[in-house]
């Protein structure tokens, strides 16, 4: 626990029940560096995750085309994630991160490029970010791996957490000055803001200390991806983690309708408001986050968190005004940051470290498949019926998913990591 001098310990106490854990940060260097570089890197990803849909739109006007945008992505991470899971058990993880790092910054000099010309191109714009969800895939996995590697175990709720205050802070920041930075500086300037984090980002990278695989890692094979999986399979806390977010994500995800639900709220600085919001939540709850410790009953947690994202969801398809709709997005925000700090607590504690990066490979394709495939179902419906039936539909069938799952998943609604004893690595 972070001590707090001068503050009496009662106080103190209740001080760090709701404040952020920053223990990770402060005894860990390389911990220090990849949070640093990421944060950077990240809020100028998330500034590109805005700018790519709006001129979507606005050179095709069409909803269905940026729904399309994560179909694209979806197919792009189920070629490439389970690779970059083998390699993430087989390779230096922090040069596999490095590498990639380079790779999505070419990506963004090409859309800062593309939007240059007089006529952009649509299809290059769906193939950029096809090879940048290609080389995201590859990333992710070696990424989330590096993670029980930089702390200590005790310290993994807490570095959890802090991923998230990074991830929220990247997702505030960046989609609110997109908004201007478009509207202001116009896409390829939006663009080149993006390259110049991911500078930052490498910089970090370089300074880490190395992180090799495991001893006994062998060379990427079909074999290897076939074993990870059939180790998940054998957790049915795991697979309660994966399926729970699938369904919470693939009914209740309307981010691909915000384009033109701000065409009728006042245009690219309301998009970065609607995206920002629930990262505004995701944040407040990560910085309150010292009572999650306390939690034993992570899988329980993860069900509840996914049900109060369903009912914040319909709570913004129903109330009218831009600042109600906020006010449930960031409630959907707080609850989405609950359930990625159980789950990724249920991960970083029981997966054997030999089969990190295969098992971070499919946790990328759980919480990646119900978000792509759910901006995808969110911008069918709204064109085939309307955009607020589009979200009130995808918020009811959100809540009734997650009954459904904790009915059908009682081996993951009774987790109690008080009770829980890692399974043998099946290698051994």
């Amino acid at each position: 626990m972070t001590s707090t001098p001068g503050i009496p310990p009662p106080k103190r106490r209740w001080l760090q029940m709701v404040t952020v854990d920053i223990t990770p940060l402060r005894r860990h260097r390389d911990f220090r560096l990849l949070f640093i570089g990421q944060l950077v890197s990240f809020f100028g990803t998330m500034i590109t995750s805005v700018a790519v849909p709006y001129q979507v739109y606005q050179l095709s006007h069409s909803v269905l085309f940026v729904g399309m945008l994560g179909l694209a992505e979806l197919a792009a991470i189920l070629i490439f994630a389970l690779l970059g899971g083998a390699l993430a058990d087989a390779a230096d993880r922090r040069l596999m991160v490095l590498l990639t790092e380079a790779g999505l910054m070419a990506g963004s000099l090409l859309l800062a490029g593309n939007s240059l010309l007089t006529h952009p191109a649509l299809w290059l714009i769906f193939a950029i970010v096809i090879v940048q969800a290609s080389i995201d895939s590859l990333q992710r996995p070696s990424l989330g791996a590096m993670l029980p590697r930089l702390v200590d175990r005790d310290e993994l709720p807490a570095a959890a957490a802090l991923g998230n205050v990074r991830g929220t802070l990247g997702m505030i920041a960046g989609p609110s000055i997109a908004g201007v930075l478009v509207a202001v500086a116009g896409l390829p300037a939006t663009y080149l803001i993006d390259v110049a984090t991911f500078v930052v980002g490498l910089a970090c990278l370089t300074l880490m200390k190395e992180v090799p695989p495991p001893a006994d890692a062998e060379r990427p094979s079909l074999r290897r991806v076939v074993e990870g999986i059939q180790y998940a399979r054998s957790r049915p806390e795991l697979i309660g983690t994966y399926v729970v977010d699938i369904v919470a994500m693939l009914f209740g995800m309307p981010m691909a309708l915000f384009p033109a639900i701000a065409q009728t709220l006042g245009g690219p600085s309301v998009l970065g408001f609607l995206y920002a919001a629930p990262s505004v939540g995701a944040f407040l709850f990560a910085a309150t986050s010292g009572w999650t410790r306390k939690v034993h009953r992570h899988g329980m947690g993860v069900i509840v968190a996914a049900t109060v994202w369903g009912l914040a969801i319909v709570g913004f398809g129903i109330v009218p005004g831009l600042a109600a709709a906020l006010a449930f997005l960031a409630l959907a925000g707080a609850a989405d940051s609950a359930s990625g700090v159980f789950r990724q607590t249920i991960w970083n504690q029981t997966i054997p470290d030999s089969l990190r990066g295969r098992l971070a490979s499919i946790e990328l394709l759980s919480y990646s498949v119900g978000p792509t495939l759910g901006n995808f179902e969110a911008g069918v419906v709204a064109s085939l019926t309307s955009i607020r039936f589009s979200i009130l539909s995808g918020g009811v069938l959100c809540v009734a998913g997650c009954v459904l799952c904790a009915l059908a998943l009682p081996a993951f609604r009774n987790y109690d990591a008080r009770r829980y004893h890692q399974a043998p690595d099946p290698r051994t």
